[in-house]
């Protein structure tokens, strides 16, 4: 994080023509979208409400048909990437929603807040689904099997016969209330009761296999429609598997792989999601159970190939591809986003579905981006950002409030405060030239090599527009997915240099490894042309350059240890102390960290010779860290518990190391700890991974006690930034819930 270095203070206090200062309330900031996001619903009473789910903990729900989204507070609701919510069947304000992976809450407000069942099952997967016909009664998947509720979800009786990883459900509209027909699919197959869920028998006649990727029924008075997909392979170069149904409620099941379907047994390119497409979402309704959507991994990037959303009519005797949102093909009928018109094409993802239950032709499709449509699929629009201008021959967005992104760093251009930047995990960076209000994404051939991660960026005292920045295909440095070997961590990086204000870069990385670009600073004393610069090579070490980042040497003598070489930010004090984190490995064998290395370390002599500071309280799992700008034997590290060592906290030392005391501890994985430059005695506390309550804290007695600041809806909290021009403002960026702008008191 960037402690408040020289050049960051320098960013913070030096004052401009000054925009107005935002409302109170926090609001999100920068682009949206571009993230994982799952478990999508839509309202059958309201089909203006829409709820969608990301993997970094956010749930979010839009009231305008997908126009705007609002982040639910996560100290109501934590996002589950693995059950689909439910919305009431005749009451738009009561919605219930898996909470994580712990339990299931309801919201009788319209989603604001939100009460836990106590007694439901705790490790919910597939989807909530309530019987329209009898609301009390509900069906929820769990990891073992299937669970139902008579009473409206106050009590739970475990299904028995299905078993395994609950898929979906339905309940047959044709049957009787009080004698309810139920279905119910899990990952091992599909099974129906015919008593209302009290006793249930496998029903999986004529199907090839019971390995079930999805499921979906369709019920009235005129009968009822079954659909389920099992896994589908090559086999003597036949296709086998994919999409069935069944007409006599799963008496026998026969095959919906009608004309129009991918049914090819061959990669039809390099970029294939596999050989044979499967289908891993079934949608349909009870107003027209013939009408069935079927979303598949493409074969290949192009048609008729691609990920494609798969409409029948017909219930799989025919069908036809309704998604065509790369411009290259003369299909295309997806309104675009920023990426795919920077890069002129569409990256293919694993799609994630819901359908309006009572209109077949509203769906919605989450594949790290969201798409709405309203006619069958004849269009679709664009649901997670917002084309609202142009200038300077480039599209200017706007976020729509589905943010689900990583940011690492929130910048003011030193001499343009209106010039703003984000640092962001997925698409690489951001800018503004507005103050923030709109948002620029540099097409392809002037973005950089490793564009998935910067880390960071440093900006030349002097020389307008110019800016180097750590660059990186390796994400998530130093949170957990690094830390814990979930992530690969040797991917590519480097120093890129930009003279236009960050709209273009160039490599700046003759002589640095191949590896992470964790931080990059430059000494704001050194000659212009020539300025000194440092940057962090994620496992390689330390690297300097003097003659402004053209050529590079390794300067990490005495610096960590062979075995780990895990740094990551670095800070320059003006005094000249010059500071970096490391990590500790994690042993994949074993789980347990090993110590060689980590801590944080500084150097008085420009990088030549290094020692570690923190070596009487040797810390493990360290994520940033703030140099008191007065003085640098201040200093505050954030700390995550380590195994059994339990170091998470806020820490503090007043004397450049020799001792060190924990000022705060709200959950275990600390990332950082603030300072405000016009506010002495205020810091601000982040959380990151693990917060159990809110994510950012506030003391306003030098760590003495503190105060969760609930205003901010997410609680993956990063880095503190406070507007230079407004000190009432700050800017916190988030571990999956991009940047949040919001009062800098409570």
């Amino acid at each position: 994080m960037r402690a408040l270095s020289l050049c960051a203070l320098a960013v913070l206090l030096v004052s401009s023509s000054a925009p107005a200062a935002p409302e109170p309330p926090w609001e999100s900031v920068g682009f949206s979208g571009m993230g994982g996001m799952y478990s999508p619903a839509i309202s059958p009473v309201d089909p203006k409400l829409i709820m969608a789910n990301c993997d970094m903990s956010g749930a979010y729900l839009s009231r305008d048909g997908g126009v705007s989204w609002t982040m639910i507070s996560g100290l109501q609701l934590r996002a589950s990437t693995r059950c689909k919510p439910a919305f009431h069947p005749t009451d738009a304000k009561v919605i219930f929603a898996a909470q994580g992976y712990v339990g299931l809450k309801v919201s009788r407000d319209g989603g604001v807040t939100w009460t836990l069942l106590e007694g439901a099952p705790r490790e919910l997967c597939g989807e909530v689904r309530i019987d329209p016909g009898h609301p009390d009664r509900m069906m929820v998947g769990e990891k073992s099997g299937a669970f139902l509720s008579t009473d409206g979800g106050k009590t739970w009786l475990r299904g028995s016969g299905p078993n395994g990883e609950g898929v979906a459900f339905h309940f047959d509209q044709s049957s009787p209330a009080d004698a309810r027909v139920c279905f119910a699919a899990t990952a091992q197959g599909v099974w129906r009761s015919d008593d209302g869920g009290k006793t249930w028998a496998s029903k999986v006649k004529g199907l090839p296999n019971t390995e079930v990727k999805a499921f979906a029924g369709g019920s009235n008075a005129k009968g009822c429609m079954i659909y389920v997909s099992v896994t589908a392979s090559a086999q003597g170069g036949r296709h086998v598997g994919g999409v069935f149904r069944s007409s006599d409620r799963g008496e026998t099941w026969e095959s919906a792989m009608g004309a129009g379907i991918n049914k090819e047994t061959e990669a039809a390119d390099a970029w294939s999601m596999g050989p044979v497409a499967q289908y891993t979402d079934l949608l349909t309704t009870d107003v027209k159970p013939s009408a069935v959507w079927a979303m598949n991994t493409n074969t290949g990037v192009r048609v008729p190939h691609h990920t494609a959303c798969f409409r029948s009519d017909d219930a799989g005797k025919s069908w036809h591809a309704t998604f065509y949102p790369d411009p290259r093909f003369k299909e295309f009928n997806v309104e675009p986003d920023f990426m795919t018109l920077a890069d002129g094409q569409f990256y293919q993802g694993l799609m994630r579905c819901a359908v309006d239950d009572k209109n077949p032709d509203h769906v919605v499709v989450l594949m790290g981006r969201a798409y709405i449509t309203e006619d069958g699929g004849k269009s679709w629009k664009c649901a997670h950002t917002r084309k609202v201008g142009e200038a300077d021959g480039e599209l200017l967005w706007k976020d729509t409030g589905l943010v689900v992104t990583t940011t690492w760093n929130y910048y003011f251009d030193p001499t343009d405060h209106k010039r703003q930047y984000i640092c962001y995990t997925d698409i690489g960076y951001g800018r503004s030239t507005d103050g923030g209000k709109t948002w620029r994404w540099s097409k392809e051939s002037e973005q950089p090599k490793w564009r998935n991660t910067c880390y960071e960026m440093a900006f030349d005292p002097a020389e307008k527009g110019k800016i180097w920045g750590a660059f990186s295909s390796t994400h998530d440095i130093p949170n957990a997915n690094i830390i814990g070997n979930y992530h690969k961590d040797s991917y590519p990086g480097a120093v890129c240099v930009s003279t236009d204000y960050g709209r273009s870069w160039k490599p700046s990385n003759a002589g640095l490894p191949d590896s992470a670009c964790v931080s990059v600073i430059v000494d704001p004393k050194s000659p212009a042309g020539r300025r000194t610069l440092y940057t962090s090579m994620f496992n390689n070490g330390v690297y300097k350059s003097v003659d402004d980042g053209k050529t590079w040497a390794k300067a990490s003598e005495g610096l960590g240890d062979p075995t780990n070489m895990r740094v990551c930010r670095l800070a320059l004090h003006e005094d000249g102390a010059l500071f970096v984190v490391i990590t500790a490995r994690r042993d994949k064998a074993t789980r347990k960290f090993l110590s060689p290395g980590a801590g944080l370390w500084r150097s008085k002599d420009g990088a030549k010779t290094w020692e570690c500071i923190t070596a009487s309280h040797p810390f493990l799992w360290l994520k940033d860290f703030t140099v008191d700008p007065k003085d640098s034997r201040g200093i505050l590290v954030g700390a995550s518990d380590a195994g059994s060592e339990q170091q998470g906290g806020l820490w503090r030392t007043a004397d450049g190391g020799a001792t060190w005391t924990r000022i705060g501890r709200e959950g275990p994985q600390t990332f950082g700890g603030y300072l405000h430059p016009k506010h002495p005695g205020w810091i601000y506390m982040t959380l990151t991974e693990g917060a159990p309550g809110a994510g950012l804290w506030l003391s306003k007695d030098d760590g003495k006690t503190w105060t969760p600041m609930k205003g901010l809806p997410f609680s993956n909290a990063q880095r503190v930034v406070v507007d230079p021009d407004h000190a009432d403002v700050i800017y916190v960026t988030t571990f999956g819930g991009s940047v949040w702008r919001g009062p800098a008191d409570m």
